[in-house]
């Protein structure tokens, strides 16, 4: 979709507008004591009193003039300029203006300030995503690759075994496997970052998917599974799923819920009984394409796709610190407006 584009007119710019306002109203009491003596010509002279008015107005509305400068104009200005040398110099030229002059424009600054950090973050976000994909694709493509031409090039007069061919038909169908498993997740992560329409989902009905999808997995549930929370149904099964997939992909058996509310948000604590997380680990499991189990087909978008869903629907996960065995995740989610 194209850029809108500020329609291209003329437009008087704001220091003429309030210059202009402040001109006709110094011109006013002028205007007022020119009519006066040409009504009652009494004098060619003005007197001192009208001249000292006059003068009075002069410098009141030069100081208002200064005023409106200094807590309008200047700042906007300022802004402007900002906003030009973010977009040449990127996360370097975000920082405070000098002066804001008033609350409403300090807002307007902050408000800015704020969105030019995240869509340089997201801009980081991006090439590093994109060089991640890059790097996770090209390794099962080459593998494919050289099993192929090893197939199509195989020698009639010393032909590969059995053994050997289904050996490379093998290699090609696991990264085959891997390929689709990257496709579904970043499908799944395209879906989280866009955002979607409010929706709601019972905590019983995705309790009920995850035990049809996971049936090597004990999930229970304590506290009020009856509740709602503010994630659509596709979306909640996406995060709850993902979390049991890595649960059983670490040899976990059993999967608790603890469910608990109050008036503004549902708190979710899930553990498992799996090989759990190592403590070098434990600050790296939300990078993206970050695995232990890459060997066994893991992706490691998996924790990566929760955040971003449950971000975009004004939730929240962080690993809890566990004793033993296992992992333990919080997640936050806000309860359902009313008009879901």
């Amino acid at each position: 979709m194209p850029a809108m584009k500020v329609r291209v007119k003329w437009r008087p710019r704001l220091a003429l507008i309030v210059y202009a306002v402040l001109l006709a109203v110094m011109a006013l009491p002028i205007l007022i004591v020119v009519w006066f003596r040409a009504v009652e010509a009494s004098s060619d002279r003005m007197a001192p009193a009208e001249i000292g008015a006059l003068a009075i107005v002069a410098i009141l509305t030069l100081g208002i003039a200064y005023v409106l400068t200094r807590t309008i104009t200047g700042p906007i200005e300022a802004l402007i300029a900002r906003t030009e040398e973010i977009a040449r110099g990127g996360k370097a030229a975000i920082r405070p203006l000098d002066s804001y002059g008033t609350r409403e424009i300090a807002v307007l600054s902050q408000s800015f300030l704020d969105l030019a950090g995240k869509l340089v973050d997201r801009t980081d976000y991006v090439r590093s995503f994109a060089a991640h994909v890059s790097h996770e694709l090209k390794s099962p493509l080459t593998a494919i690759r050289g099993a192929a031409e090893l197939l199509r090039d195989d020698d009639a007069e010393t032909p590969m075994t059995t053994a050997q061919r289904l050996h490379f038909l093998d290699n090609i169908v696991a990264d085959a496997v891997r390929l689709d498993a990257l496709l579904q997740r970043l499908r799944e992560l395209a879906q989280a970052e866009t955002p979607v329409n409010e929706g709601r989902s019972s905590v019983a009905s995705i309790m009920t998917s995850l035990r049809t999808r996971f049936p090597a997995l004990d999930i229970s549930a304590a506290g009020d599974a009856e509740i709602s929370i503010a994630l659509p149904n596709e979306a909640a099964v996406i995060v709850f799923a993902n979390l049991a997939e890595n649960a059983l992909q670490h040899g976990a058996t059993l999967l608790e819920f603890a469910i608990s509310a109050d008036d503004r948000n549902v708190v979710f604590l899930v553990r498992d009984d799996g090989s759990g997380i190592s403590e070098a680990n434990r600050e790296r499991i939300f990078q993206p394409f970050f695995s232990t189990r890459r060997e066994q087909g893991g992706t490691g978008m998996g924790l990566g796709i929760i955040r971003a869903m449950l971000s975009a629907h004004g939730g929240k996960i962080h690993l809890r610190p566990t004793v033993g065995a296992g992992a333990e995740f919080e997640i936050t989610l806000p309860v359902p407006s009313r008009r879901c």
